[in-house]
């Protein structure tokens, strides 16, 4: 509709808000035809514009079409590639374990002097974890300690001990939160959640409760995912009790149940064995209007299956086909 106004002129920043909103909304085949669109124009393209196009790529992971983006940049002088372009195509290798690309364009980088940052670093780190390549990732780890152009973050912090609270590693993942800390970074709210959901699965209630005293007395609020993590660790160990004091918690510090917390609650009490509150839950995520998804119908299917009732466990099973 616009361009057909008389008085219209086609402008960078039009066309940049444009593709953005298509990254967001995970359009990358829209985003390039809106791009070529672009190129039919009188406007030049730019590394901004080119680097919003393959970003469009990377939430897809279309290694091919970002490779083309990066090539299409380097045939033209003014749109030469920076470390924010290479930080997005290594996030789409990395996110697909292509990580003798990720080495290619490291080297490449190395060609063109250009440093890698600390988004870089922390995007190979995930990826490196994710694949279980712990030796690479620490290697990463130490290059960025040492390093005056990619230190680590709050982000790197959450990122390594995630990785090992997630395959149960306590002891790596405390050795490198106190590294962090004495390198002299700042947890966050998702940090503390981090190490709460770790000790929680290993039944570590002890440390887990510590981790929430620590909080409060930092003056950090306890949020969703703080309860979640909580709620998780009693459901798989079927503690009804103390699963269902702390859901009572939530309530009067304001803090809104979620699909997960309905998950949590509904396996656990399944645990227990007290399916009447299996029901309850169900009626309470209907009243709560907390969306149903994947996840929620896998947990009360895993409910059904605890209580021997095939015949609810088959219409659930049904009702998720059907949508």
């Amino acid at each position: 509709m616009l361009k057909m106004q008389p008085f219209y002129h086609p402008k960078e920043g039009t066309y940049m808000k444009l593709l953005v909103l298509l990254v967001r909304s995970g359009q990358p085949g829209q985003a390039s035809q809106l791009f070529d669109e672009m190129l039919q124009t009188s406007l030049e393209p730019t590394p901004e514009l080119f680097t919003a196009l393959l970003a469009a790529c990377s939430r897809r992971n279309l290694i091919d079409k970002g490779y083309e983006v990066l090539e299409q940049m380097n045939s033209l002088p003014l749109c030469q590639r920076d470390v924010y372009t290479y930080s997005i195509l290594i996030k789409v290798c990395a996110d697909a374990f292509r990580y003798e690309l990720v080495d290619s364009l490291y080297d490449e980088m190395a060609e063109k002097l250009i440093t890698p940052n600390t988004i870089t670093q922390n995007t190979v780190l995930s990826g490196y974890g994710k694949a279980g390549k712990y030796g690479d990732m620490e290697k990463i780890l130490f290059k960025m300690l040492e390093s005056s152009t990619s230190e680590p973050d709050v982000w790197t912090m959450n990122t390594i001990i995630g990785l090992f609270g997630s395959v149960g590693q306590i002891e790596l993942m405390e050795k490198w939160y106190e590294k962090f800390r004495n390198f002299g970074i700042e947890p966050e709210t998702r940090t503390f959640n981090i190490l709460i959901g770790a000790y929680g699965k290993k039944m570590m209630y002890d440390k887990m409760s510590s981790v929430m005293k620590y909080m409060r007395r930092l003056s950090f609020p306890w949020t969703t995912s703080t309860y979640n993590n909580v709620i998780e660790a009693f459901s798989d160990s079927g503690d009804a009790k103390h699963m269902e004091y702390t859901f009572d918690q939530m309530r009067p510090e304001g803090i809104k149940a979620d699909t997960k917390t309905l998950c949590c609650l509904i396996r656990g009490f399944a645990n227990a064995g007290l399916f009447h509150k299996v029901i309850s839950m169900v009626k309470l995520g209907g009243r709560l209007e907390i969306p149903e998804n994947t996840s929620f119908s896998n947990a009360v299917i895993y409910a059904c299956s605890r209580a021997d009732d095939l015949i609810e466990m088959e219409r659930v099973f049904k009702r998720m086909k059907d949508k």
